[in-house]
């Protein structure tokens, strides 16, 4: 397992790389449908990273406390190399309950991975839907909380603040530091 540490190239008002995935509710997602939301919270995530399994009941919390909130998870990792993070398994998780985020998606090119910069799981960016520009602006990326080893217990919910600032209609004033988690397991490393 290789740690990493997020270092986007997306930066505070860019807009959301679009994207067109399958997800595992057998259906196809894109970000467009996302937009009657104020909020769209992205996080790179997979089955099997301890550090992103760590976040799951986080991100479960989320998406059922925020109404105008989406939690949207994405998996990137080469599931060939990785048979946890398969399309059949993301769908075991969505059945079982483990997973209940508004969509729970699969990144099979992985392209979308490398249009949003993402390098890790979990790697969550924070995006608030303008109206002006029609369009979801990225106002935070960085770590969901302080807990940056799987069994510590967070004190601090960035994340949580992050949204709150948003649906608040502030302007969201947390310094970003790196997520943490598993690298990404790209199919041409």
């Amino acid at each position: 397992m290789v740690l990493k540490e997020s270092d986007t190239e997306l930066e505070a008002g860019d807009p959301a790389p679009d994207f067109e995935l399958e997800g595992a509710d057998g259906e196809t997602h894109a970000l467009d449908e996302f937009a009657d939301n104020e909020a769209l919270l992205v996080v790179f995530t997979c089955n099997h990273c301890p550090y992103a399994k760590a976040k799951f009941d986080l991100l479960n919390e989320l998406a059922d406390e925020y109404d105008d909130v989406a939690v949207v998870g994405i998996n990137p990792n080469d599931a060939e190399e990785y048979p946890d993070d398969s399309l059949e398994k993301m769908r075991e998780y969505v059945e079982d309950g483990t997973i209940r985020y508004d969509a729970y998606l699969r990144d099979e090119s992985q392209a979308v991975a490398r249009a949003y910069g993402a390098v890790c799981t979990p790697d969550p960016f924070l995006f608030a839907w303008s109206d002006a520009d029609e369009e979801f602006q990225l106002v935070y990326q960085g770590r969901l909380d302080d807990a940056l080893n799987p069994d510590d217990e967070p004190t601090r919910f960035q994340i949580r603040e992050a949204i709150d600032a948003v649906v608040a209609d502030e302007s969201v004033d947390i310094e970003w530091k790196p997520s943490q988690g598993c690298s990404i397991k790209w199919t041409d490393d």
